[in-house]
C-alpha cells in the first residue's frame, strides 16, 4: 500500500507521497513521484497500486514523451496520454496477473500546469484509464491508503487555504495514516507548485526532520481532549465510584 495526496489551492498545488515499499516482510524506499520540468511545462505524476504496473506505465509515458511522440500544451492532453499507457499496460499484463491471483490495480494523480492552461490543474486517473478533474469545491485527492487521513483534511482544508497551511494539513493527514497503518512510512517526498510559476520544487523529509511536528500535534490533541467540556457526560458517570 502507499499514501499519495494531491491538494489544489488558489495559490498552487501540493503533493505528498510516502516512499515505503513493502514486499512480504521486506521494506525498502522508492520514490513514487515522477516530475517533468521543462519550459512552460510543469507536471508531476504519483501512482499507487502494483509496483510492476505503475513503474511500467510511467516508463512508457516518459519514453514516448522524450522521443517526441507526445507533445502537450494542456494538462488534460497529458492526462489522456497517460491514461492510454495505463490501458496499454492493462492489456499486456491483466491476464498474467489474473492467472497469478492478482488484480490489475493502478491509480494515478497528475498535477501541474502546461503552456496553454489558464491555471494549475489536478486529476485522478482510475485503473481503467478514465479520469476526473479535482475541482475547487473538493480540493484534494488521496490514492493508496486513503481511509485514515481524510477526516482532518475535510475539517481544515479548502481551496482558499494558503499553500503553507495546505502542506501542514497534508503532513498531519499522512501522519494519521502512518500511525494507523504499518505499510505507510517515512521518508516522504513533497512537491510544491505555485500557480503560473512553471517551476516545481521537490523536497524529501525523513522521520528525524518531522518527528517534532508529529509530537507537537500529538500533545495538542491530548490537551484538547482534556479541555473538552464534560458537563454533558456527567450523568453517564453519576453512578460510578
Amino acid at each position: 500500500m502507499t499514501y499519495c495526496l494531491g491538494i489544489k489551492t488558489r495559490q498552487g498545488l501540493i503533493a505528498i507521497a510516502d516512499t515505503q515499499i513493502t514486499s512480504g516482510s521486506n521494506k525498502s524506499t522508492k520514490k513514487k513521484i515522477y516530475v517533468e520540468q521543462r519550459d512552460k511545462h510543469s507536471l508531476f505524476i504519483m501512482t499507487s497500486g502494483l509496483r510492476s504496473v505503475r513503474d511500467k506505465a510511467v516508463i512508457y509515458f516518459q519514453e514516448l514523451f522524450n522521443a517526441g511522440v507526445m507533445s502537450h500544451n494542456k494538462m488534460y492532453k497529458a492526462v489522456n496520454d497517460f491514461g492510454e499507457q495505463v490501458k496499454r499496460v492493462a492489456n499486456e499484463d491483466r491476464e498474467a496477473l489474473a492467472n497469478a491471483g492478482l488484480k490489475f490495480n493502478l491509480n494515478t494523480v497528475i498535477g501541474g500546469q502546461l503552456a496553454d492552461d489558464e491555471e494549475h490543474k489536478l486529476f485522478l486517473i482510475y485503473s481503467e484509464g478514465n479520469w476526473v478533474e479535482i475541482h475547487n469545491d473538493s480540493p484534494y485527492v488521496i490514492i493508496g491508503n486513503s481511509g485514515h487521513g481524510k477526516t482532518l483534511l475535510n475539517r481544515v482544508l479548502s481551496y482558499e487555504s494558503s499553500m503553507k497551511n495546505a502542506l501542514k494539513a497534508g503532513f498531519l493527514s499522512f501522519d494519521s495514516t502512518r500511525i494507523s497503518s504499518n505499510d505507510v512510512d517515512f521518508p516522504i517526498d513533497v512537491v510544491i507548485y505555485e500557480r503560473d510559476s512553471f517551476e516545481i520544487e521537490e523536497h524529501r523529509y525523513t522521520a528525524k526532520d518531522l518527528n517534532f511536528v508529529a509530537d507537537f500535534w500529538q500533545n495538542r490533541l491530548n490537551d484538547v481532549v482534556d479541555e473538552l467540556p464534560d458537563e454533558w457526560i456527567k450523568s453517564a458517570f453519576d453512578k460510578l465510584k
